[in-house]
């Protein structure tokens, strides 16, 4: 009888399944991007509020200055972020309850922007990470930290719904990128990526 022949360095097709999904569900999901700095009037107006389903992200970028001449005698602003009750942001106070999520206090960084996600689920196996119920209001608002400039309330609403939306919704200061790009370039990864599962899967 011929036995199971196994070829060292192979991949199991459950494996390779598996990663598959991962990798599709990761291209599917939403990302909803925030610019959190003084500048974003929507931010310090109190007024911005954003719509996210599960397993979308919320990606924050923290202020970056790509020169440091061009502050001239400003500090740059250095400020931490974290998830509070509803009282507490309608006073942008941190209170006892307060979960601090990130601090953005490397406003020179060489590549950009610090950017820090948070992904919208259900339940995370990381002890920092944050659950997230369906039907949910939760509030975001930041304190400047000791060794950058005082700065306004600024804060941020986010709704967790459960039927999906039709896009993500993207809040920027610059206009935003064209939507057709990123839509055929999204389109293009799906197909590819189902091409490779109907290959592996035959």
């Amino acid at each position: 009888m011929m036995g199971y022949l196994w070829t060292p360095g192979a991949i199991p097709a459950w494996k390779t399944t598996l990663l598959l999904f991962n990798i599709v569900s990761t291209a599917l999901a939403r990302r909803h991007v925030v610019y959190w700095n003084s500048t974003n009037t929507r931010l310090t107006g109190g007024d911005l509020s954003i719509q996210v389903n599960l397993n979308d992200y919320l990606d924050i970028l923290c202020p970056h200055y790509l020169d440091e001449a061009a502050l001239g005698p400003e500090e740059p602003e250095s400020l931490a972020l974290y998830l509070v009750g509803e009282k507490a942001f309608q006073g942008c106070v941190e209170t006892k309850g307060a979960i601090k999520r990130w601090e953005c206090n490397s406003p020179h960084a060489p590549f950009g922007p610090v950017r820090f996600s948070e992904k919208i689920q259900r339940f995370t196996p990381f002890s920092l990470g944050f659950e997230f119920l369906p039907g949910r209001h939760y509030y975001y608002s930041s304190l400047p930290t000791d060794e950058g400039p005082p700065l306004p309330c600024m804060k941020l609403r986010v709704t967790v719904c459960c039927a999906p939306t039709s896009e993500g919704s993207q809040q920027k200061q610059e206009p935003p990128a064209s939507r057709s790009s990123t839509c055929s370039l999204r389109a293009a990864s799906l197909t590819v990526l189902l091409h490779m599962f109907l290959l592996l899967a035959v």
